[in-house]
């Protein structure tokens, strides 16, 4: 048997190894990392100056999502969300709102209303 009848089992074996390793690694990678869903949201507000989206996916903090002007008043922007119900209110120049466009609204602590989206 010359050398490269040698190798040549031992090679395969080894391409065989590496092969399984990285299935295994991807499948973990992806069982691990949690399902999100897009959402894209909207408001037309032509005298806004600034839009931002704050509601239970991003701890309520709008300076996470600040929306984009797309012209003539519509603002837009689209959220990575995990699967369920979410709450979230627009703010609009400082002033926080309900999205005129949502299914569904509940009433929150403060004496308003949330919109409600479900991913």
């Amino acid at each position: 048997m010359n050398l490269f009848e040698q190798i040549l089992p031992r090679a395969a074996l080894l391409i065989d190894m590496v092969k399984i390793a990285k299935e295994s690694k991807s499948k973990s990678a992806k069982a691990s990392s949690p399902a999100t869903n897009l959402v894209s949201l909207e408001l037309v507000n032509p005298s806004a100056k600034t839009v931002c989206v704050a509601g239970s996916f991003n701890e309520w903090r709008p300076e996470k999502m600040p929306l984009v002007l797309l012209g003539n008043g519509r603002w837009v922007g689209d959220l990575t969300v995990k699967p369920g119900r979410h709450e979230y209110l627009f703010v609009v120049d400082g002033q926080w709102l309900p999205d005129p466009n949502a299914k569904e609204n509940v009433q929150n602590p403060y004496g308003g209303k949330n919109s409600v989206l479900v991913a």
